[in-house]
């Protein structure tokens, strides 16, 4: 539930010129406004599940995208069962509508479709309904390397050439490859894991990420209730950061019997597995992809 403190849910991740909109919950339209987000920023939204605090924004999402003349593909990912959901928030009202809202429902137990700058999984986890978490992952690359270049003689356009094709012929002859004047850079990658309990594909889509959110919905002290309702605690949170191996860690998606006062509570849990990077979420708060690791 929302509280005077916290709307519904509703995040936005910026990347290389596309805008992923995950649970777009109760007043996402007026929190975009808020943050100085505009409908054309958005080319995907992501639902993982038809629980009502994650998509009873679409509405009013998709009104504003028709309403500023979007005229851009927006992609919209959600569970196929859930697709009767979908089709109703989607035509909520009497409204003008739009044409560039492509619906990609998902099924199964996971799905990979291309977007732009990255590849985006989707992995069937453990709530109460069908639900599904979503990751994201840049392709690996290389790094040039400018000692190397210099040593070589690789100069000017040659440096394109080399990037685009691979290899390049040099005046004198010489060929030079890609890997003698560059190093391997790994993508980044980051994680959006909803109501679930602990299961296989939490630990999947939470695997060597740059940024995890992921739900912490209820303290350990609560762990049946949140076993019972399909949900984790802030403690099982860190486990999974710490297995993973992630960069950053966000908690969000707290119970309304908590208050900001508590939330020392859910940090301490999470140290007692996860020494790295916590972050707790608050309403407007802009949190960072770490950038690029060295390795």
């Amino acid at each position: 539930m929302p509280t005077r403190r916290r709307n519904h849910n509703g995040y936005l991740l910026l990347w290389d010129g596309e805008g992923f909109l995950f649970d777009p919950g109760e007043g996402t339209q007026r929190q975009m406004l808020h943050a100085g987000v505009s409908a054309h920023d958005l080319t995907w939204i992501c639902v993982t599940h038809f629980h009502g605090d994650h998509c009873l924004g679409v509405p009013g999402v998709v009104q504003r995208i028709a309403r500023d003349r979007v005229t851009h593909e927006v992609r919209a990912v959600f569970p196929a069962v859930g697709e009767a959901y979908w089709e109703r928030l989607r035509h909520a009202t009497s409204f003008g509508d739009t044409s560039v809202i492509t619906p990609l429902p998902v099924a199964g137990e996971s799905a990979r479709l291309p977007a732009g700058p990255v590849a985006l999984t989707a992995r069937r986890l453990s709530h109460s309904i069908e639900s599904y978490g979503y990751r994201l992952d840049e392709p690996a690359g290389r790094r040039m390397l400018p000692a190397e270049l210099a040593r070589r003689g690789v100069r000017g356009p040659a440096v394109g050439v080399l990037q685009r094709d691979g290899a390049v012929t040099l005046d004198d002859g010489s060929v030079v490859r890609l890997e003698d004047c560059s190093a391997p850079r790994p993508g980044q990658s980051a994680a959006f894991v909803m109501d679930t309990r602990l299961c296989d594909a939490v630990f999947a889509l939470a695997d060597g990420v740059d940024l995890l959110v992921i739900e912490s919905t209820f303290l350990s002290e609560e762990a049946a209730l949140a076993a019972e309702y399909g949900h984790l605690t802030a403690a099982q949170a860190g486990r999974v950061a710490a297995a993973c191996g992630v960069r950053r860690l966000v908690l969000t998606h707290f119970s309304e019997r908590y208050t900001f006062a508590d939330e020392p509570r859910f940090a301490e849990e999470v140290r007692k597995a996860y020494d790295g990077d916590v972050v707790l979420a608050r309403d407007l708060m802009r949190v960072p992809v770490p950038k690029r690791a060295s390795r």
